[in-house]
């Protein structure tokens, strides 16, 4: 199955902007400078001022921006330019880019802006203390102004949601399924032992011809005074009245499966892992009777509930 029949979104997400950007019942309307919001505003302002700054030189001996000192542009600036164009794209495109893995865009912005924000700290701790070992000042004030902007970005990323008024941008927002990895993880459990049978394990020329099952001990019983019985599947002693039934484990053996409309596939609390549909074939790991396991293409095993009308294949 593809990541499109797993979309983790609902109606209410694939609704129109109109549906989804409507303050919800008893949230006051939210105001802003046109489609964008006071604090993407203000964060917009703030990355424009840093971008601007990143093209000056970082160092004084000789112009070195973070531009032209090999990777170091992508996390300084490059991802926060990515995060304010994703805030962006947000509000002109609202059926656009949604999350960036299985971060929402807002946690993406708070991520970048936290990691930026660090990596010039790191370049305003060293510089001061080759100053403080040597006297020298190595690098120029670009790195304490993308610092402080750095800063405030995390301020409208990370800590917006208890700040007035960046906070009103966070009230009201619909509530959505998580995304399956930021969901809560699914219990461990021990794997169930498993001893495959053969015919081998069956007594000697004798074949298995049934399911069968153990309704009296074969301690006292030679096995070579058995014979197949072949219509019940049974081993039947030759110079005995008793028939002994022998008992072997059932194999799971995986088959495939059409369900005839689109059923969920949950796992043990009951919560939807991924969908199966009558346009393509299940795998079916194990049947339990009233429940088969059903296996996904990623890998991800839940449990069918609702087996009415499945074709075998």
């Amino acid at each position: 199955m593809t990541d499109e029949q797993y979309d983790d979104t609902t109606p209410q997400e694939t609704a129109s902007p109109t549906a989804e950007t409507a303050p919800s019942e008893g949230v006051a309307p939210q105001y802003g400078v046109g489609p964008f919001t006071i604090r993407e505003v203000t964060l917009g302002g703030v990355w424009l001022v840093a971008f601007v700054v990143s093209f000056f030189s970082v160092t004084v001996a000789r112009f070195d921006s973070v531009w032209t000192s090999g990777l170091l542009w992508i996390i300084t600036i490059g991802l926060p330019t990515v995060a304010v164009f994703l805030l962006a794209l947000r509000r002109l495109s609202p059926q656009g880019i949604r999350r960036v893995g299985s971060l929402g865009i807002d946690q993406f912005a708070s991520v970048v802006f936290s990691f930026a924000a660090l990596l010039w700290l790191q370049m305003v701790w060293e510089t001061v203390a080759v100053a403080i070992d040597s006297g020298l000042w190595l690098r120029s004030w670009v790195i304490w102004v993308e610092l402080v902007l750095m800063l405030v970005g995390v301020v409208l990323t990370v800590l917006a949601p208890v700040i007035p008024p960046f906070s009103q941008d966070f009230q009201g927002r619909p509530e959505v399924p998580a995304h399956r990895s930021a969901r809560p993880v699914r219990a461990v459990e021990p794997r169930p032992a498993h001893v495959p049978v053969d015919q081998e394990d069956t007594a000697p020329g004798a074949e298995w011809t049934g399911e069968a099952r153990y309704e009296a001990p074969m301690a006292d019983v030679d096995a070579d005074d058995f014979t197949p019985n072949q219509t019940r599947g049974t081993f039947e002693a030759v110079d005995a009245d008793e028939t002994i039934e022998i008992e072997r484990p059932a194999r799971q053996q995986a088959f495939w499966a059409l369900v005839p409309e689109e059923r969920d596939v949950v796992d043990e609390g009951g919560a939807p892992l991924f969908r199966i549909g009558p346009t393509a074939w299940a795998l079916v790991i194990e049947d339990r009777g009233e429940v088969f396991v059903v296996r996904d293409e990623d890998g991800t095993v839940g449990f069918l509930h609702d087996i009415d009308g499945v074709t075998r294949g």
